[in-house]
């Protein structure tokens, strides 16, 4: 490749990676009008589906229902405009904060894990803060919504009882809602929620929403595309995100359509557990029976103050978050009925070990919010069962990667070490294979059929360079999903990087406030110098070729802004291939070139 093409090519890999920063830097985004993300005080009268109304027989068959006509929820809010009031209450793993407005759990914060790493360019943050759950959520956790038969002005009186907290509320009708909150050990927390039928006639009561929690952002930063919900059937999990209420596919790259989702609706009597969750933490609601329905908005959450902005002028304008919750059908309680839902209520850290542990004791399969699930879930989980064996035998996290990276080179070394040496008989083959192409031109059958009785003769393959890297890539996506939730790294160091979880960046660029991250960089340098080092396959064009020499440029710009234990592990893989190739080209002897077949003379 001569010098021109090569500057135009790192000229474009420099605007793609520079792209976003330069527009932003240019055309700066417009600041939201006031009020565009305020919540509707409307009704919270549960609007039925239009196309599966709860409770009919004719139940959606598919899980992802999408409810277009439903009104957006709004928070409970209490219309005599009584003041809240908070009680907290505390265990050995949680901060759990209720509030009247709904009679529900409106935060919860997580001992032993700070809000915010202090790292990079957030080295100043406030590692005092816990982590949270529910964060700045409209609808405290396990609020039951339905109107106003269910719902009142929705104030309940809060009192502690023994070590958890009772909510209580009379409705003028005679109906009594009455919750009781346990924390537990484990970031566990047992609920019951009871609908009594205090009055001596029936109550004909609407569908109810029994909110499990809002998926909200882990921080100020965070640009939610690893938040979403998840819910069970006992058999199977499904994950609901941005890209499904956006209504797109392909990555979240391509729309399916101009109209966004609005609304999700899943299950058929049978939800087992739901979860919301972020790219760290997860809340988790287990109803001792079976829910009817999972039901889920896509909702704004409070935009930040201008104070808030002016401290922290890189927090995200728009935040959202993925209300979700049980939907029950109408019913009608006899008098003096009482019906309980027990509920436990999982929130906390998604750590797969701890998560594994209550999924066994609950017998329901707790672990697949991980996103452990499919072909590449279980390399992911055996990584990260590998990781925390080293990291308990004495090994920091960074070190721990770099030494499966080598175990998984050493269990590959008779695999690649065959392919180094078959491609390079391959190309010592070169000539005479050309030969016996141009012999057979206008036989393609034969020819064909030729060359492979060559290459077998030879003891050659011409999928042995791709069979390795092939076998490989159940590894690598292994790594990206397991990277994507083990918050075993969020905060764990090596070298430079302060947070393996997050990119490694060490400043950011004056002028287009761009992220400098180094490992990315070492990371394409360390492909850039595999692809010099790497034969050329047999019959591939010499365009092809530098093609294919330059496209670690490529893997670098889509890796740049992803976690430094992604990168690390990158670039050891891509360092110990160059040492093994400089090893076998040393040590393998050069193979004698087969006799050039004799080109026949035409007549």
């Amino acid at each position: 490749m001569d010098r021109k093409s090569i500057i135009v090519l790192v000229a474009s890999v420099a605007v793609l990676v520079l792209w976003f920063p330069l527009v932003n830097k240019l055309y700066p985004p417009r600041p939201l009008p006031p009020g565009t993300n305020t919540v509707s005080s409307g009704t919270n009268a549960l609007a039925q589906p239009t196309n599966s109304p709860p409770g009919a027989p004719s139940a959606p068959a598919a899980p992802a229902a999408v409810v277009s006509a439903a009104p957006q929820i709004a928070p409970v809010v209490a219309t005599n405009a009584a003041p809240e009031e908070l009680l907290t209450v505390e265990s050995a793993s949680a901060r759990y904060t209720f509030s009247s407005h709904g009679g529900g759990l409106k935060l919860v914060e997580l001992r032993g894990y700070p809000a915010a790493i202090a790292c990079g360019a957030n080295k100043n943050a406030d590692t005092n803060k816990l982590a949270s759950l529910n964060t700045k959520a409209p609808v405290p956790a396990m609020t039951l919504l339905g109107g106003e038969a269910v719902q009142g002005d929705g104030v309940f009186k809060l009192a502690k009882s023994g070590t958890g907290v009772r909510a209580e509320k009379e409705l003028p009708g005679g109906l009594v809602l009455v919750k009781e909150f346990q924390p537990s050990t484990n970031f566990l927390l047992a609920v019951s929620v009871r609908l009594e039928n205090r009055s001596a006639q029936s109550l004909s009561l609407p569908p109810q929403e029994l909110v499990i929690g809002t998926a909200t952002p882990l921080n100020a930063h965070d640009n939610a595309l690893l938040m979403g919900l998840y819910w069970y059937n006992g058999v199977k999990a499904e994950h609901i995100q941005e890209t499904w209420f956006a209504n797109s596919s392909f990555l979240g790259c391509v729309s399916g359509s101009t109209q966004r989702r609005t609304e999700f609706l899943g299950g058929q009597g049978d939800v087992a557990w739901a979860a919301v969750h972020n790219q760290f933490f997860t809340m988790v609601a287990i109803p001792k029976e079976r829910a009817p329905h999972v039901i889920a908005r896509h909702l704004n959450l409070p935009a930040p103050t201008a104070a808030e902005v002016a401290a922290d002028p890189k927090a995200v304008r728009q935040p959202f978050g993925f209300q979700t919750a049980f939907l029950y059908p109408a019913s009608t309680l006899a008098p003096q009925q009482v019906v309980e839902r027990k509920f436990d209520i999982f929130a906390g850290p998604k750590e797969y070990n701890n998560l594994a542990r209550l999924g066994a004791r609950f017998g329901n399969n707790l672990d697949l919010v991980m996103d452990f699930g499919g072909f590449f879930g279980w390399f992911a989980k055996m990584l990260l069962l590998s990781m925390n064996g080293l990291h308990g035998w004495g090994l920091p996290y960074g070190l721990a990667i770099i030494a499966i990276t080598v175990i998984i080179k050493v269990l590959f070394w008779p695999l690649t070490n065959a392919s180094t040496k078959s491609m390079k008989r391959m190309q010592e083959l070169q000539p005479q294979m050309n030969a016996l192409k141009e012999k057979y031109k206008d036989d393609p059958k034969k020819m064909n059929q030729k060359l492979m009785e060559f290459m077998r003769d030879n003891k050659v393959s011409p999928l042995g360079g791709c069979l390795p890297m092939v076998l490989q890539i159940p590894v690598f996506f292994g790594f990206y999903t397991m990277l994507q939730s083990a918050i075993e790294l969020r905060g764990a160091s090596f070298l430079w990087a302060c947070d393996l979880s997050q990119p490694d960046t060490l400043f950011m660029i004056p002028g287009i406030d761009f992220p400098f991250n180094l490992l990315p960089l070492l990371m394409g340098g360390t492909m850039l110098w595999q692809a010099t080092l790497t034969p050329p396959s047999p019959g591939m064009d010499p365009t092809q070729q530098k093609i294919m020499k330059y496209m670690p440029l490529m893997f670098m710009v889509f890796l740049y802004n992803f976690s430094a234990g992604l990168t690390l592990y990158w670039t050891a893989q891509n360092l110990l291939t160059i040492l093994q190739m400089k090893i076998t080209k040393t040590s393998a002897p050069a193979a004698p070139a087969a006799p050039a077949p004799v080109k026949s003379k035409k007549k």
